[in-house]
């Protein structure tokens, strides 16, 4: 991929996971520089190398992309300071949830080029699921160069509407929190049936691992097939699945999923 300056202007969680991940894959060090108020933040990327700061303004200067990492609250306030760079020949990157490209162009007018991400944590171990929008106007080169920097932390997927954008967030951006807490239900179960913590964690974690390579490398396969091939009529796997079915499970999924993207939908019209 191009090598091009990138301020990061916040520095958490998500931020973090894409850092790291481009530091494994060989991005240079010298060509990201972190903004973000918190002096632990700081220090942290500071002790990866890379150049620090507090000053929002000064950084988007002197970088060809800007990636806003900042809670979706705090997206007001941050533009206003930059609204005075000239963003016209500079990319502009943004993993903020509900907050819509025309609403970047409304606190920056001088923008050009946008992509829109919806990126997720698993990025930090070069397995992240992202998806992305841009507008029309945005350059193929700028398309390029984003649709790279994520694909060297996982993968990627394009969305040609925006308001696709939303169910994008319910399954990839917060669906690693659902895996988790299945999981964590898992082990707590387990360890009711007097496993200890370690060794029901390892079970229900590597079991978690197998299934997902079965799905990654058999795409040909059907999920419910996958799900069929483990489950005998009248056996064990049946009978924990006639269970869930009795708890309408898929209902909870899908209620879950629709009540993420709703809340993306409603962040969208407040900030």
């Amino acid at each position: 991929m191009q090598h091009k300056l990138i301020a990061f202007i916040g520095g958490g969680n998500m931020a973090q996971a894409i850092i790291l991940g481009l530091l494994k894959q060989g991005y240079p060090v010298e060509q990201i520089i972190v903004n973000d108020p918190n002096e632990e933040k700081r220090a942290f990327f500071a002790n990866l190398g890379v150049e620090t700061s507090e000053n929002n303004v000064e950084s988007v200067i002197k970088a060809e992309v800007v990636l806003l990492a900042v809670k979706p609250q705090m997206m007001a306030e941050v533009c206003s300071s930059l609204s005075a760079v000239d963003f016209s020949d500079k990319l502009l990157i943004s993993i903020a949830a509900g907050i819509s490209t025309e609403r970047l162009n409304a606190l920056i007018p001088s923008i050009k080029s946008i992509v829109r991400v919806m990126p997720n944590t698993p990025a930090l171990v070069g397995e992240g699921m992202a998806g992305l929008f841009a507008p029309k106007n945005t350059s193929e080169n700028h398309r390029t160069f984003a649709q790279d920097l994520l694909g060297a932390v996982g993968r990627t997927v394009w969305v040609d509407d925006e308001t696709q954008m939303h169910a994008v967030t319910a399954a990839s951006g917060s669906s690693p929190a659902y895996f988790f807490l299945m999981l964590e239900a898992m082990q707590q179960a387990l360890i009711k049936m007097n496993i200890d913590e370690k060794t029901a964690r390892e079970l229900v974690q590597q079991s978690m691992l197998g299934a997902a390579k079965m799905v990654t490398e058999n795409p040909q396969i059907a999920l419910s097939t996958l799900r069929e091939n483990v489950t005998s009529k009248g056996g064990t796997t049946a009978a924990a699945l006639a269970v869930f079915d009795a708890q309408h499970f898929n209902q909870t999924i899908e209620q879950a999923m629709q009540a993420c993207l709703s809340r993306s939908q409603e962040m969208e019209t407040l900030f």
